[in-house]
């Protein structure tokens, strides 16, 4: 898919616009409101039957200035429209209180459906998914597309249903009342209303700029606090002051637009729109004299078209809203319509260990992201069942991409992978990767304890098996060590603990997964030499009896593999041990190994 623009901006022209089109796939939605509808239902009847019970009190307010006057139609006491007031009012509330507890229902329930559904959908997508979309925006975008639609579930669409309600009958009933009236008000208050719209319209707008400014200004503020190291050693605290100034005062240009515009709102809200509803008074008052009407039908009559203009203004504002509403489910629904590479479910238990026979076959690759490189041009790679083969050779040569494609992570260009016999791209995605475990240079833990960090290897494993990974990995003292042990916590992304310490926690890791093809990627590159012996003691109880592919950079750390591959421009341009290598002078392992032994 393509790049899309993930940042909160207004709506553009096309996003206004709805179509057939856009309300069938925005209808698509409702979908996780079905198993809610009669709570839907039933909220809608009450939604009706609140709105038409509103539109009593302006009538009875006009009918309590005529009973006052001695003129009412009605034979009825002020102190009986007194009770039947109260009466209407708690009715109204019971109403109220019912609709509002099942469209809040609907409307949680509904949005805690979407938001696990996108969730799912989510972690199955494949890594191009990722590399297309910039993750933090995705999530931003989401979350913001998500509200939207929880505010629509549970206020919007009921509110403009409410106007449309109130909108109609209020008309009808100033028709019958007051026709000629009626016909005054309907040639001026809309245009008024639209006016007001237009003004409200464009606040928004200058609101919505002055938010997005203050976002960058945090921006700025976030960038500068999370790089305060760099900010202060390489002695930039001028520039970054003057780069959050320059946004503040962009802020602040915009906040005075902002400003002038509410200042013209509140002039057109004196002068024009009470001047309207005003005029509308005045030849209700001018028909009042005439005879044409009474008292209680203009107050009846102010009150209604005070409340039709309410209507039209909410119409107005909803209308909009829903047309956001419908944007995000466009944009929700697009992620629930991508392709995931997995299925969530529980571990198929009797899937078949694999042995762990490795090969590509000239295997040519492009990321789906840089098609215009090629990385891997004809890799050809047989790994027997338990062998160690070691990948080394420059930055860039395609070392990682190996990895990365034996995680089945993308599809190849051309050749294909196997491994015992079958390619990995007819195998079930989920029962291929319990087979593998990888430990990277970079390790990433999750912000829980070491228990739940190494439980992420074997979710089942007990608490035996889980002080064993630890203790083959060397992990074992320094977890007692801690007063809480197992249970310390290790801080976001591991902060608390050390490189080899966070090193060992994900070799037990993968330790208590077991698994039959092991990954290291430059797995104590970043160590020093004390860490590095044992986390390398770690890796060498890890590796018996597995499948093993290590990239490393220091050549010092794969002299006892089983075969070492030299990658160079995509190709495999060497082959063999240590000793055989090393033998040919003019290798670029030779060249490589003379390079770094000669500085150790």
């Amino acid at each position: 898919m393509s790049r899309r623009n993930t940042t909160n901006a207004p709506l553009s022209p096309e996003d206004k616009k709805l179509n057939k089109d856009k309300l069938r796939k925005a209808l698509k939605i409702f979908i996780f409101v079905r198993p809610y509808r009669w709570r839907l239902a039933v909220g809608l009847l009450l939604l009706f039957v609140s709105s038409m019970v509103f539109m009593i009190f302006p009538f009875l307010s006009g009918e309590l200035i005529n009973i006052a006057q001695g003129k009412s139609n009605y034979d009825l006491t002020l102190q009986q429209v007194g009770y039947f007031l109260i009466a209407v009012l708690v009715a109204q509330g019971f109403v109220s209180y019912f609709r509002v507890q099942l469209f809040a229902a609907v409307s949680e329930l509904g949005i805690a459906d979407v938001r696990k559904a996108l969730y799912s959908k989510i972690i199955t997508l494949p890594i191009v998914f990722f590399e297309k979309n910039r993750v933090g925006d995705l999530v931003s975008r989401l979350t913001a597309d998500v509200e939207k639609l929880y505010s629509a579930f549970s206020v919007t669409i009921a509110e403009f249903i409410r106007q449309i309600i109130v909108l109609v009958s209020g008309i009808i009933i100033l028709a019958v009342m007051a026709w000629k009236l009626s016909l005054i008000m309907l040639a001026t208050f809309p245009l008024i209303v639209v006016g007001a719209m237009f003004f409200g319209k464009k606040i928004r707008k200058l609101s919505k700029e002055r938010q997005d400014e203050l976002a960058n200004s945090n921006i700025v503020l976030s960038e500068t606090m999370s790089t305060i190291q760099v900010v202060k050693a390489f002695t930039n605290e001028l520039f970054e002051y003057a780069r959050y100034g320059k946004s503040i005062d962009e802020t602040v240009s915009v906040s005075m637009k902002y400003a002038k515009g509410r200042a013209l709102f509140t002039v057109f809200i004196v002068t024009v729109l009470f001047g309207g509803l005003f005029f509308v008074i005045w030849m209700g008052a001018w028909l009042l004299s005439k005879g044409q009407m009474d008292a209680g039908q203009l107050v009846s009559f102010v009150v209604y078209t005070a409340v039709i203009g309410g209507a039209i203004a909410g119409l107005g504002n909803f209308y909009t809203e829903l047309l956001g509403a419908i944007g995000a489910t466009e944009r929700i629904s697009e992620i629930l319509e991508e392709a995931g590479e997995v299925k969530i479910g529980p571990v198929n238990k009797n899937a078949k260990r694999l042995y762990g026979n490795i090969e590509f076959k000239n295997v040519h690759f492009t990321y789906p992201t840089r098609e215009d490189v090629r990385v891997l041009k004809g890799i050809n790679l047989s790994v027997e069942a338990g062998e160690k083969v070691a990948l080394v050779g420059p930055s860039g040569a395609g070392k990682s991409t190996i990895v990365q494609l034996l995680l089945k992570f993308y599809n190849v260009k051309e050749g294909n992978i196997t491994v015992d016999g079958q390619s990995i791209y007819g195998m079930n995605t989920t029962d291929y990767r319990q087979n593998i475990a990888i430990v990277p240079q970079e390790v990433m833990l999750f912000g829980g304890t070491i228990r739940e960090n190494i439980l992420y290897g074997k979710p089942d494993a007990t608490d035996a098996e889980i002080k064993e990974a630890a203790r083959q990995a060397n992990a074992l003292e320094f977890i007692e060590r801690f007063p809480e042990g197992f249970g310390t916590i290790v801080g976001e992304r591991g902060i608390k603990l050390s490189g080899g310490q966070r090193q060992r926690i994900a070799i037990a890791r993968a330790i208590l997964k077991d698994p039959a093809i092991l990954l290291l990627d430059e797995a104590t590159s970043s160590l020093d030499a004390e860490s590095e012996k044992v986390v390398q003691e770690a890796l060498d109880k890890l590796m018996e009896g597995r499948t093993s592919i290590i990239i490393a950079h220091r050549l010092a750390t794969v002299r006892n593999v089983d075969k070492i591959c030299v990658i160079d421009g995509g190709r495999i341009v060497e082959e063999g041990t240590h000793e055989e290598l090393s033998a040919m002078s003019d290798g670029l392992y030779n060249s490589l190994a003379k390079l770094q032994f000669q500085h150790a």
